[in-house]
């Protein structure tokens, strides 16, 4: 309690880390900045209030002090009208910052006089952090103070953008160019709130995935609302991946300029190649039912065996991710069925055919028999031969293209895979 009120940089960390709270999530930021590389010079409010940078502009608040409150007051409530004031100033005993009715003003001495509670008049300076300002004039005061010609914000601030424009107007700043990006949504399409959980962190995402996925996620259709929870992310890293060899197989400048990893990598997107999708490595990791990278890489350097160069670092963390991301959120929700006497029919001709008039292990060729084989087997429609197979072999209720992970897998594995379902071996180990 003895902290309530008080700035951010004025209760101790509670992580340990730093000498402030305030100071712990500075850090937080930078380490964020620092990971995507952003050039940016660090700023600390609190240093800037305090070490007199925000000086000349919070005079310009002070002597437009009467103009600004005719700007905010319409849109408070009658009980907040009546002790609101720009300034907030900062008890010299206590450290809290105090909302109390401002009863008087003096531009030249650079000074107000407030009201406390126990109705003692205090006068004090609005300058050397002896004050700070509501937010909305706060955000005014920055754009001019500190030049900022560029501000991006949600779409649920619009109307305080509005208001911190007339203001920084009023106190004869240039209003930033703004930019207002549309809200994140849960999976039920609800507005994330940090008080209700219902997000994703930023070391959450990067924990299975890479920073280019998530940059990705950021960069496309910023004036849409996104959902943004965990299920995205396998979606994100397959576009990162064919985007980039999109990118490496195109030839007309122009054309590089539209694709999204131009932008991503500041116009030097890395000329490789990754030969497998994040989707079928999960795939892989689920057949296999393994939290183990090693394995998975058993296969993958198996399956590029002709090339070897195609076996990256990149293609190695793709394989880790898959791994964790596998680990917590496939593995946990896998539920095998057993086939009913048309599916067991259909899976024996695909087990025979692989094993024995397989002689073209191309996906494409392989992709096509499943085809046929479903035809010919009774199922009017496609999809639920191939969601027969994702239930029975997988335990999920979405897949992989069956062509491409056979021709990963390997023939002979899935055709033992298809008789261990059906001898209700998978259910009963899992």
């Amino acid at each position: 309690k003895e902290y309530l009120g008080k700035s951010l940089t004025n209760i101790p960390d509670p992580f340990g880390t730093h000498k402030s709270f305030g100071e712990h999530n500075n850090s937080k930021l930078r380490d964020f900045l620092d990971t995507f590389g952003f050039d940016y010079e660090f700023k600390s409010s609190t240093e800037s209030y305090f070490s007199g940078e925000f000086n000349e502009t919070l005079l310009d608040v002070l002597v437009n002090y009467d103009k600004i409150m005719n700007i905010i007051l319409p849109t408070l409530g009658l009980e907040r009208r009546k002790t609101y004031s720009p300034f907030l100033p900062i008890c010299p005993e206590t450290g809290v910052v105090l909302q109390v009715p401002i009863v008087e003003r003096n531009v030249n001495s650079e000074t107000i006089i407030y009201e406390r509670e126990d109705g003692k008049k205090i006068e004090t300076k609005v300058t050397d952090g002896s004050c700070k300002l509501q937010w909305k004039v706060d955000w005014a005061m920055r754009w001019k103070s500190l030049n900022v010609d560029y501000e991006m914000s949600g779409k649920d601030l619009i109307e305080s953008v509005v208001l911190s424009n007339k203001i920084c107007k009023i106190i004869g700043g240039e209003i930033p160019l703004n930019y207002t990006y549309e809200l994140f949504l849960d999976e039920k399409g609800e507005k994330i709130s940090k008080s209700k959980g219902n997000g994703i962190s930023i070391d959450e995402w990067l924990t299975y995935a890479s920073q280019e996925s998530l940059s990705l996620f950021m960069y496309q259709s910023p004036k849409k609302a996104k959902k943004l929870y965990f299920d995205v992310i396998p979606k994100a890293v397959n576009e990162y991946i064919t985007f980039l060899d999109k990118y490496n197989q195109e030839f007309d400048k122009d054309k590089r300029y539209d694709n999204p990893v131009w932008h991503i990598h500041s116009g030097n997107p890395p000329n490789e190649s990754i030969p497998i999708s994040f989707g079928i490595l999960l795939n892989l990791a689920s057949v296999c039912n393994t939290e183990d990278p090693n394995v998975l890489s058993g296969f993958v350097e198996k399956y590029i065996s002709k090339d070897k160069s195609l076996f990256s670092l990149e293609l190695l963390k793709l394989i880790k991710f898959s791994t964790y991301y596998y680990r917590d959120f496939v593995k946990p929700s896998k539920k095998y069925r057993m086939p009913n006497d048309k599916e067991i029919d259909a899976l024996l001709r695909l087990s025979k055919f692989l094993i024995n008039d397989l002689s073209n292990d191309d996906s494409e060729a392989i992709q096509t028999i499943v085809y046929e084989i479903g035809k010919t087997s009774g199922f009017d429609n496609l999809r639920d031969w191939f969601k027969a197979q994702y239930e029975i072999l997988f335990g999920q209720t979405e897949g992989p293209r069956i062509g491409s992970f056979i021709q990963l897998y390997g023939k002979d594995k899935y055709s033992d895979l298809i008789m261990r379902a059906i001898e209700g071996k998978l259910i009963n180990n899992n």
